[in-house]
């Protein structure tokens, strides 16, 4: 493959390959971070939120990712924590609790491109609490609107839809879970365009009860009370499954795998469809896995009538009929002894370590009717050990006519950069991107931030430092 390396001041490089080109910044220490995250492009920079725990900066690099100027970021100094960053076409806004006099509060700032506060409210105080809330943040499709909720003794959720623009509350309810406990019953929550949320519980999915296994969806729009919607699952078992929000058709929509008997297997996929608030009544309609589908995607692990197991949904993507992509990846980890010896005696030195597999992804074009349209089997091999796979799995790349699967080769130093292209016939090409062989990168797919149509940004850390690698097609 054709390379050139070409150095730039302040350890900036380009890095051209056939189709495409990597911007890669110089090296951030990231020594007293406790987290980061990539807002976006705002204003033609690369915008980089960095969380030391009592200090804020905002970074901004340049086209040719050379930072251009950082900027600290007041908040109150009351021990802030950051809840979250949410970033505009024009604006990002962050969200961060702290306590006063005994209180929890929760504040929001809004910063144009150049990190100027442009305006601060204080959007709720919830009183004096016993506990720290863990508090969960759901984002819109259009990323105006914010669901935040947290759960109060397994039995109550306390929830609240903002809209950001105008830094308000659309609404904040309290929902009692009556026959349901959080820890074991939640699924997942969605929020659409208009602050509208959905939290959906699951019941009774285990063997001895499938028959009754059931979803239940509580919808609300701060009009009026919640509305319940029970969503049976016939005599089928929940394996895995993903919700989301279509705004397109004001529905919400799930794509999952389901079990018979045996929730460690799954035996195919289903299809869930039904309008909040309404008297229709939903659509769910399942489809086994055919056995070559299955011979396919586990080869040598193939036992007929078994199904497949150690398999995660990781996303869904909605298509404009009403139909969705299930997206699915094959990941297990397994824990070990740092000896295989057999000991007689504690040995305080020994510990265990955890192996990690992420492996093939398969895609499931599903029709509005819950029909299979076509089945696509992404083959790939990822190991890697005590890193949480946080270099594994794969980012997916949205363009109007096509998805990429970008993913590591081999999770190690020295490694290609592959993808997978697919159109919307289910029709792949695989392409080997680059290698990082003399670069000194170890990318982090799953932490990419799209920027556009053509171009996305790649974390990068390696030894304790971080690089921003733009990744122009």
């Amino acid at each position: 493959m054709k390379k050139i390396l070409l150095l730039l001041p302040f350890l900036a490089c380009y890095f051209s390959t056939i189709g495409q080109v990597l911007t890669v910044s110089e090296e951030i220490p990231l020594s007293s971070d406790v987290a980061y995250e990539v807002i976006g492009e705002m204003g033609n920079h690369i915008l980089l939120f960095r969380d030391r725990k009592t200090e804020f900066e905002i970074q901004a690099f340049n086209p040719q990712m050379r930072k251009s100027w950082s900027k600290e970021l007041i908040l109150d100094r009351r021990l802030p924590s950051v809840l979250g960053v949410v970033p505009t076409q024009e604006d990002f806004t962050l969200l961060y609790s702290y306590r006063h006099k005994g209180n929890t509060l929760i504040k929001a700032h809004r910063y144009d491109p150049a990190a100027n506060l442009v305006d601060s409210s204080l959007l709720i105080n919830l009183g004096y609490l016993f506990f720290t809330p863990r508090f969960e943040l759901v984002r819109s499709e259009d990323r105006s609107k914010l669901l935040m909720f947290y759960v109060e003794n397994q039995d109550i959720l306390h929830a609240y839809s903002f809209d950001l623009p105008t830094q308000s509350i659309i609404w904040e309810h309290k929902f009692p879970l009556n026959d349901f406990l959080f820890s074991r019953d939640f699924v997942q929550a969605t929020v659409d365009n208009r602050g509208e949320a959905s939290f959906i519980f699951q019941k009774d999915n285990f063997r001895s009860r499938r028959k009754e296994h059931f979803y239940q969806i509580h919808s609300y729009n701060g009009s009026g009370e919640p509305t319940l919607t029970n969503i049976p699952m016939g005599e089928y078992l929940s394996y895995d499954v993903f919700f989301e929000a279509d705004n397109l058709n004001n529905q919400i929509i799930a794509a999952g795998l389901y079990s018979d008997d045996n929730t460690e297997r799954a035996m195919g996929f289903f299809y869930l469809r039904f309008t909040p608030r309404t008297t229709a009544q939903p659509m769910v309609k399942f489809t086994p896995f055919t056995e070559e589908f299955l011979q396919n995607l586990l080869g040598r692990d193939y036992r007929e009538g078994k199904g497949v197991n150690e398999t995660s949904v990781q996303e869904i993507v909605l298509r404009r009929d009403g139909g969705a992509l299930l997206i699915a990846e094959r990941n297990k980890q397994l824990q070990r002894r740092t000896s295989t010896t057999s000991r007689v005696y504690y040995d305080p030195t020994e510990r265990n370590l955890v192996d990690f597999y992420y492996e093939e992804v398969f895609v499931l074009s599903i029709h509005p009717d819950g029909q299979r349209h076509w089945e696509t089997i992404l083959h790939k091999k990822q190991y890697s050990q005590d890193d949480n796979g946080m270099f594994s799995s794969y980012f997916l790349f949205e363009t109007p006519g096509r998805l990429r699967f970008l993913f590591n080769d081999e999770i190690r130093y020295e490694n290609t950069v592959s993808e997978y292209v697919i159109n919307g016939l289910g029709e792949y090409d695989r392409n080997s991107l680059f290698s990082t062989t003399n670069l000194d990168l170890r990318l982090r797919f799953r932490a990419a931030t799209q920027i556009s149509p053509t171009e996305l940004v790649i974390p990068s850390e390696r030894r304790n430092r971080l690089k921003l690698v733009r990744l122009t097609y």
